[in-house]
């Protein structure tokens, strides 16, 4: 059995503590305490992709949300699983979303999986870096399908024509925020 295959009941139980402890923050409306179940330095990339870094940031724009348009809502959700990469270090998945409070249950469409990385702290485990992707499984089109046949021709076209991607190594260029 190798370290991270150790149970750990007490840092385990502790970190579902602190999730349980951010949706209270949430339900609650108090973006502060919401706050204090990160590290300063946090990377927190809610559902729309953007990047909010550092706990005051993360503070800002929870307290903005709380008594804007998401006013009265509930972060429900589970933890799924967490994984120690170092005794310090774990990767914790979790699911759930914001259930506005005209609704009485999550509807499907909402639901969101988390990938929080949890460290060791003087003060206990704190997340250092969240990330929120709401769940919209897709079907992997297989190599023979339709859609896979109709790539590989406008990649085969785009290369005749000199177009997109070149393969000598070139990177495409990425959009600036």
């Amino acid at each position: 059995m190798t370290e991270s295959e150790v149970p750990r009941t007490t840092d385990d139980e502790e970190i579902r503590a602190l999730w349980a402890q951010a949706c209270d923050a949430w339900t609650d409306g108090d973006a502060h305490a919401y706050g204090e179940t990160f590290t300063a330095d946090v990377d927190y990339v809610p559902y729309d992709g953007s990047l909010v870094r550092g706990r005051d940031a993360v503070v800002e724009t929870h307290d903005t949300l709380f008594r804007g348009v998401l006013a009265e809502s509930a972060l429900v959700g589970d933890v799924e699983s967490i994984r120690y990469v170092r005794p310090d270090v774990a990767i914790v998945h979790t699911m759930g979303s914001v259930l506005m409070p005209w609704r009485s249950k999550l509807p499907k469409r909402r639901l969101s999986r988390q990938t929080v990385v949890a460290v060791r702290t003087d003060d206990g485990w704190r997340f250092t870096a969240l990330h929120n992707t709401r769940v919209r499984p897709v079907r992997v089109p297989g190599p023979d399908s339709l859609p896979s046949r109709a790539s590989h021709a406008m990649a085969r076209f785009a290369q005749r024509v000199g177009a997109g991607r070149q393969r000598a190594g070139s990177a495409a260029e990425m959009p600036t925020g």
